[in-house]
């Protein structure tokens, strides 16, 4: 007896499987990395109405001084690490030299004396910026309301 073989018809669904598993994939590298996007040491920083920075600009070059007096680079390896006075120096000129126009900012606590402030803007100062913005926070809106 012969067999007979039937044309198998294409199968016209389509498996959805793989994409899930990569949309998994995706989301679990999203909720790892997302924590880790929040760099540098916690401070609290002062209130006040300020231009925003654009976002397409090169990453500034922030430094950042603790309520202790400490001062933090945004781009050492380990950016909640404190750096001397010296090394900030170094390395600020290092990058300023690559790009002159680059961003110089000052971020810090509202618990720091003005003194601890000011001397960081003078090591930038020292280090080839020629302008040093400060950062700060925005005002909450119940302050402003008060203020009125």
């Amino acid at each position: 007896m012969a067999r007979r073989y039937e044309r198998k018809k294409p199968m016209a669904e389509m498996n959805i499987v793989p994409y899930v598993d990569v949309m998994l994939v995706l989301l679990v590298i999203f909720m790892v990395c997302t924590p880790l996007l929040t760099q540098g040491v916690a401070v609290d920083l002062p209130q006040a109405s300020a231009k925003v920075l654009d976002a397409e600009e090169k990453e500034p070059i922030v430094v950042t001084v603790d309520n202790s007096g400490l001062y933090y680079l945004n781009l050492n390896e380990n950016a909640e690490q404190s750096i001397n006075p010296q090394d900030l120096i170094v390395r600020v000129a290092a990058e300023l030299e690559r790009d002159p126009k680059r961003k110089v900012l000052v971020r810090g606590d509202k618990a720091v004396p003005y003194g601890d402030i000011v001397t960081a803007m003078v090591l930038l100062q020292q280090s080839g910026a020629g302008s040093v913005g400060l950062i700060t926070e925005s005002p909450k809106q119940e302050i402003i309301r008060r203020k009125k």
